[in-house]
């Protein structure tokens, strides 16, 4: 006879589990703190509204130059007028994109989920300032979810996230916190689960595909972590392959199956309902150019040295294959290490994939910088890391606006006339040579939160 008892395996770095978590005081403590911060950055950003506001609800007096002279644009505010967001127009089901590239319609240049909050951020709002207010309103939850679960990982190093000064400059920059929220509770469900029964690492981890499949509906690029997260499942995560299979094949492809028809159910709605609209957000992308706009390295390396449109050619080649070889490498050296490990790294090589993209895509947004954060807080690496990249993302957080005023309101505004074109030069470099420092260093950290394993095996009687 035959049955079938639950055993909990615990190895033997992950004995001191329960006192490596943080309380529940500490945990409320670090979500305050994440709150405060949270005021912080939209006060930040609040300070380019109103006094006044004209009669499309534009903040008003000389809300251009203010928002670049005082550092307090944000991408939220701005797009209030351009993207019929102004006039409640449900998106993307009757807009379109027009010959000059411009979206029109209630179309807006993000996946599905982002232009749903968009817009419930503006049902109410008949001006900048409120619609500023109720998208920060809608986004705060996630933030708060983002530092809750970091910290029941990772503890105390929760704070990079909790109180860091990317929160502060970018939370209420664009919508960026329900992604990196999704990106963060996937690596949670694989590694915690959920409830007080232990759950099998393929339903953990297809649970986990879901929320990767959601991070693409809103800003498409945790979908790039369903590769190694299906790696680690073919090779057995952790917990290791049973009755010595060689791989879990079938588990794998279900996790990739579960992505896909997240992505699917999401988005088939939309492309249904407004096919030329839905599709039109993702031409927008690519027909966008690389300029001073987009601070990314392919305009500062390449522009000083060849036309516009030759740079436009080389980038839209160099950019997707070059992201899709980092991606590769990444992988591909994940797989060597779990051959000398036995467990497949797949947050590590998730966090370089990710420095992969930043560095090597053609748009580089400021507020791209809260998707590496909870990297920092997950991978043991040394905080100094942290620290530099956030030196030179503050540089370029602060320069970059201080010289778009320069040279828009012709200022001086040459790279020996003041510090904030130096500061942009230093953000831009800075970063990259950081990011290809941390394609290295991610690859070979270790994570910062100890491994729970447990399986049900069969004991014969």
């Amino acid at each position: 006879m035959s049955v079938t008892r639950e055993v909990s395996a615990v190895p033997e770095r992950a004995r001191g589990e329960r006192s490596h978590r943080l309380g529940r005081a500490a945990l409320a403590a670090l979500v305050l703190l994440c709150g405060v911060t949270l005021l912080l950055g939209f006060a930040n950003k609040d300070r380019c509204t109103g006094p006044e506001f004209d009669q499309w609800g534009r903040s008003a007096p000389d809300y251009e130059e203010r928002n670049k002279s005082e550092v307090c644009y944000s991408d939220i505010q701005h797009l209030w007028i351009g993207r019929d967001v102004d006039r409640h127009v449900f998106p993307y089901v009757h807009g379109s994109i027009n010959s000059k590239g411009v979206l029109i319609g209630g179309t807006v240049e993000y996946p599905v989920l982002t232009g749903l909050l968009i817009w419930a951020g503006a049902i109410f709002a008949h001006t900048d300032a409120a619609f500023l207010l109720f998208s920060a309103l809608l986004m705060a939850p996630f933030g708060l979810a983002t530092a809750w679960l970091l910290g029941k990982l990772s503890r105390w190093r929760a704070l990079l996230w909790a109180v860091g000064p990317p929160m502060v400059l970018y939370a209420f920059h664009n919508w960026d916190l329900p992604v990196v929220f999704c990106a963060v509770a996937a690596v949670y469900v694989v590694h915690r689960g959920w409830g007080r029964t232990p759950k099998p690492l393929v339903d953990r981890a297809v649970v986990a595909s879901v929320l990767l499949g959601l991070g693409f509906a809103f800003k498409i690029y945790p979908a790039a972590f369903v590769l190694p997260l299906c790696l680690y499942v073919l090779t057995g995560g952790h917990e290791g392959l049973k009755n010595r299979e060689r791989y879990d094949v079938a588990g794998a492809v279900k996790v990739a199956f579960a992505s896909i028809v997240t992505v699917v159910l999401v988005n088939l709605p939309f492309a249904i309902a407004g096919f030329e609209g839905w599709q039109a957000s993702f031409t927008f992308q690519q027909l966008r150019r690389v300029d001073i706009t987009t601070n990314s390295i392919w305009f500062w390396s390449m522009r000083p040295f060849m036309a516009d449109e030759t740079m436009q050619g080389v980038v839209s080649v160099l950019s997707p294959v070059g992201i899709l070889a980092s991606f590769a490498l990444a992988c591909w050296l994940g797989w060597r290490r779990f051959q000398r490990d036995g467990v497949y790294p797949w947050v590590p090589v998730s966090a370089a994939m990710l420095c992969g993209f930043l560095l090597l895509h053609k748009v580089h947004s400021p507020q791209y910088t809260l998707w590496l954060v909870p990297m920092f807080v997950l991978l043991r690496v040394p905080l100094g890391w942290a620290f530099a990249y956030f030196a030179a993302d503050l540089a370029m957080g602060i320069g970059i606006f201080r010289w778009y005023y320069a040279i828009e309101f012709a200022q001086p505004s040459g790279i020996y006339d003041g510090f904030s074109a130096q500061a942009v030069v230093i953000g831009v470099w800075g970063r990259a040579a950081l990011l290809v420092a941390l394609f290295v260093v991610f690859l070979k950290a270790r994570v910062t939160f100890p491994e729970r394993v447990r399986f049900l095996p069969k004991v014969a009687s």
